[in-house]
């Protein structure tokens, strides 16, 4: 529909310095000749459009010009009003109070925000996690190194020295990306086992990096498929099997025991997680995770002076 070509067109406008006509005409699949017809539209609704000739030219909103609150809905206000009370809750930042009165000053008299809200997000981290947000979040603004302990998934601790980039949250877990000092690369760590943080009396000029960036690195280098693991559960694990694994891949079998085929990125990941599980599930594939499940049961029976365990 046209009318949804020139919304999304004046929604690039707002987002992009300068666009070319072929660029637009490319990205909605429309002639050159509809282009020019479209921003004329656009003109006369009142927006202000400003057109540059020569090889860097193109159509761009003049500077100065704000769109009228009206074009968000009273949904797309709940949904930015939703995801400040969420960044609030893991922040404690008073920037944020702010612009969430702000956000709320932009809305109809009529209608309060708060009415509004389907969807309560809660990214409130754990007392240890909050403390590590604030002081790392002051140092990515002021662009100063930061120094702490680190502790490895084996139990390894390291003092690091890195310049942080960014903080984001992952399936429920904070964490913070920067360039180490200590490893000369980009690193990413798990905000809860960091100890010891201290912000040094040192600035770093940002390297040109982005979260996305460190996310295609890291998927390039991980092998999330590396053990394929076959597996029956008893029926009493059901509930939590269908949280951590979804309906799709669950086989429920004539005695109500369930079957199921995954992977783990490493050998040592799979035994901890089919540990946690106990005696509610049974490793049936492949031979070297049933012999790794062996190995760390005879060492827990050890631990616990159980005897006569079959090797």
């Amino acid at each position: 529909m046209k009318l949804d070509r020139l919304l999304a067109i004046t929604m690039t406008l707002l987002n992009q310095p300068r666009v070319s006509a072929t660029e637009l005409a490319k990205r909605f699949e429309v002639s050159m000749r509809t282009i020019y017809r479209d921003m004329e539209a656009i003109n006369q609704a009142g927006i202000p459009i400003a057109s540059f000739a020569g090889s860097d030219g193109g159509y761009e909103i003049m500077p100065g010009y704000r769109l009228d609150k009206q074009v968000l809905s009273l949904e797309d206000f709940s949904s930015i009003y939703s995801a400040l009370r969420g960044v609030r809750s893991a922040t404690d930042h008073s920037e944020i109070d702010r612009l969430i009165e702000r956000i709320g000053a932009l809305m109809p008299a009529h209608t309060k925000a708060t009415d509004q809200v389907y969807v309560d997000l809660d990214f409130k981290p754990t007392p240890n996690d909050k403390e590590h947000i604030g002081l790392l979040h002051q140092a990515i603004r002021d662009l100063e190194i930061v120094r702490f302990i680190y502790l490895d998934n084996k139990g390894a601790e390291t003092e690091r020295k890195i310049e942080p980039m960014g903080l984001f949250l992952k399936g429920y877990v904070w964490y913070v990306y920067g360039y180490c000092l200590t490893r000369m690369d980009i690193r990413v760590f798990r905000l809860s086992r960091i100890d010891l943080l201290r912000i040094l009396p040192e600035h770093f000029v940002r390297r040109d990096y982005t979260l996305q960036d460190v996310e295609r690195q890291f998927m390039s280098k991980a092998d999330f498929a590396k053990v394929q693991a076959v597996l029956r559960f008893q029926p009493e694990a059901k509930t939590r099997i269908r949280d951590e694994f979804g309906f799709d891949q669950v086989i429920v079998n004539p005695d109500e025991t369930l079957s199921l085929t995954t992977h783990f990125s490493s050998m040592d990941r799979a035994v901890r997680k089919m540990m946690s599980y106990g005696s509610l599930v049974k490793v049936l594939e492949p031979p070297a995770l049933i012999a790794e499940m062996q190995r760390e049961i005879r060492r827990m029976a050890e631990l616990y002076e159980l005897q006569n365990l079959p090797c």
